[in-house]
């Protein structure tokens, strides 16, 4: 009967969760290609450094210490969700137990790690709660965002207690014929006197599965969704240099078809749907999967130089925007908003140095100057728009054949003086 019941749980929740990817996809199908570059080993390479690795987090100490050690925390704890479901299937018990030696690094690995993931969970609780980092704070940082985080750190904290109570009540329960090593678990084992320590594990161990089910289904609609994209996001990172941006294809496609024979063959009569981005069905997969990924940390806002001197750019804002219109097209199909105008203004986008310093410091290689400058490249070459400083600079060129506002033939008057 217990078979029956969590065949029935697993099989509702991959449901949901199936419901929840096909929703992703139907976004995603309305982002545009993106191209793909290959270099299989050095993205590889890239991601064991940076996801696996957590190189750009440890750039803070303490803070970054403790979410690498929460984030490898849940890859070893993972093999052990993996073995629940297993043993829900089929009524087995520990499952993976036949590996020996294997199985009692991998269980007490995931026993130490389950405390010192309570541990890091509460920390961020408590900076959350009452401290009040600068970082944490901003225009796209709605009542809403601080709830999410809230909720999603307190699902890790049941599931690391749920966790705490299986692994003490396994070694309460089987004692010297447990299944696999808890260090930690079994010095707390020793200090209980549980009269019905089989109803004991049963409890842990339904809370704990019925929570990575309940987790798995609320990821996709959080910013921790994280957890499932980060690692494939760096992999599909940028292996160019920061300061490279690729020239527009749509641009470049006009050049060629002005410099050949025949401009006006049949064959260069295809329309271009449109210079540069407006709205989210512009941007690229790749730039809708870096919003997807976002954890919102705020460490790419917290080095600009146009936010710390005022200006109204955020770059962590332009990938929160462009989740959220994606979420509100999706729903509404047709309105009359759009990603530039509506959510994002133009004054942020003008205020971006392109300095890259945002790209640099994020965890998970997110390049925020590529989209800022495509919706530049969108107003300028579609709406004429631009500060008056580059209005000008553009009318030189296209008059003078430079930046400066005298003729060519003027140019050396000034060794005249």
């Amino acid at each position: 009967m217990e078979q029956i019941v969590f065949i029935l749980i697993l099989l509702l929740t991959l449901g949901i969760f199936s419901r929840s990817l096909l929703i992703l996809k139907a976004k995603f199908d309305m982002t545009q290609s993106f191209a793909f570059d290959g270099q299989i080993l050095n993205r590889i390479k890239l991601t064991a450094k940076v996801a696996l690795g957590q190189t750009k987090i440890l750039r803070k100490p303490f803070i970054g210490l403790m979410h690498a050690l929460v984030f490898w925390g849940f890859m070893v704890i993972t093999i052990g969700s993996v073995e629940m479901v297993i043993d829900g299937i089929f009524g087995w018990h520990r499952s993976f137990g036949s590996w020996g030696k294997v199985y009692d690094i991998i269980s007490a690995s995931g026993d130490v790690f389950a405390y010192i993931v309570l541990s890091g969970i509460l920390i961020f609780l408590v900076r959350r709660l009452t401290m009040h980092i600068a970082r944490f704070a901003g225009k796209e940082i709605t009542k809403n965002n601080k709830v999410d985080a809230n909720i999603a750190l307190s699902f890790i904290l049941l599931l690391m207690v749920s966790l705490i109570g299986l692994n003490v009540y396994e070694v309460v329960l089987y004692q010297e014929e447990a299944i696999g090593f808890y260090p930690v678990s079994t010095s707390l084992a020793d200090m209980i006197n549980s009269a019905h320590p089989i109803v004991m594990y049963k409890i842990f161990w339904w809370m704990h599965i019925l929570l990575i089910f309940f987790f798995a289904n609320y990821l996709p609609y959080s910013k921790h969704f994280h957890v499932f994209m980060s690692l494939p996001n760096v992999f599909f990172s940028k292996l160019t240099p920061l300061t490279f941006f690729p020239a527009l294809d749509a641009v470049t496609q006009e050049v060629k078809i002005m410099m050949s024979d025949n401009p006006y063959a049949a064959d260069n009569q295809n329309e271009i749907s449109r210079f540069g981005v407006k709205d989210v069905d512009d941007v690229t997969w790749k730039n809708y999967m870096d919003a997807l990924t976002c954890t919102q940390c705020g460490r790419c806002t917290e080095v600009c130089p146009a936010s710390i001197t005022g200006k109204q750019l955020s770059p962590r804002k332009i990938f929160v925007d462009l989740r959220r219109r994606m979420d509100e097209k999706h729903k509404l199909k047709t309105d009359d908003n759009a990603l530039v105008g509506s959510y994002i203004t133009h004054e942020e986008l003008w205020a971006c140095t392109t300095c890259n310093a945002c790209a640099q410091e994020c965890p998970l290689n997110i390049s925020h100057p590529n989209l800022i400058l495509d919706m530049r490249r969108y107003l300028v070459l579609e709406e004429g728009q631009a500060p008056e400083e580059l209005n000008a600079m553009f009318a030189n060129i296209e008059n003078n054949g430079a930046p400066w506002k005298y003729s060519s033939e003027d140019r050396l008057k000034w060794t005249e003086a």
